[in-house]
């Protein structure tokens, strides 16, 4: 794909991140597009990248895991090593959807979904263990506002 999106593409998009299960015929009528002009869409933003996969959303709150916390690190190991440990310990911590790489004050910022405070305990003692951090710190959020997976569309 060129880099560029036309109008047609975006509402396709608009679409697919509301639902990703629609059938072919189902989003090609909500996009006025025929079956196969929308199937070839498709096809092309899945091969190009722009569409990078199709998943369900699950409800925290149905796993049990009704706490989300954020965590934010700061480091005094810069050094390659620690960075490649760090990386390695966030991956493979289930609890952790979602981990940045900051500017400023903190070094990381960590989204954590667990049960409760003392699965976050849990949580908590054993990334330490995996990996030394100068300073943790973590804000549980009491309401999630607005949550959500989709992207901003807007004019290109």
């Amino acid at each position: 794909m060129s880099g560029i999106l036309d109008e047609t593409d975006r509402r396709i998009l608009a679409q697919l991140q509301l639902d990703a299960s629609l059938s072919m015929d189902a989003l090609a009528d909500r996009v006025h597009l025929s079956r196969n002009a929308c199937w070839r869409r498709v096809r092309q933003m899945e091969e190009s990248g722009v569409i990078r996969g199709r998943v369900a959303l699950v409800d925290p709150e149905a796993l049990g895991l009704g706490l989300s916390v954020l965590v934010m690190i700061r480091t005094n190991a810069h050094r390659p090593d620690w960075l490649d440990a760090f990386e390695a310990t966030v991956r493979a911590m289930p609890e952790i959807i979602g981990a940045y790489r900051m500017t400023g004050d903190l070094d990381y910022v960590l989204r954590v979904r667990v049960a409760d405070v003392r699965g976050y305990d849990r949580f908590y003692k054993r990334l330490i263990a995996r990996v030394p951090l100068a300073d943790i710190s973590a804000s549980f959020v009491m309401d999630e506002i607005k949550e959500t997976t989709a992207l901003p569309l807007g004019p290109g």
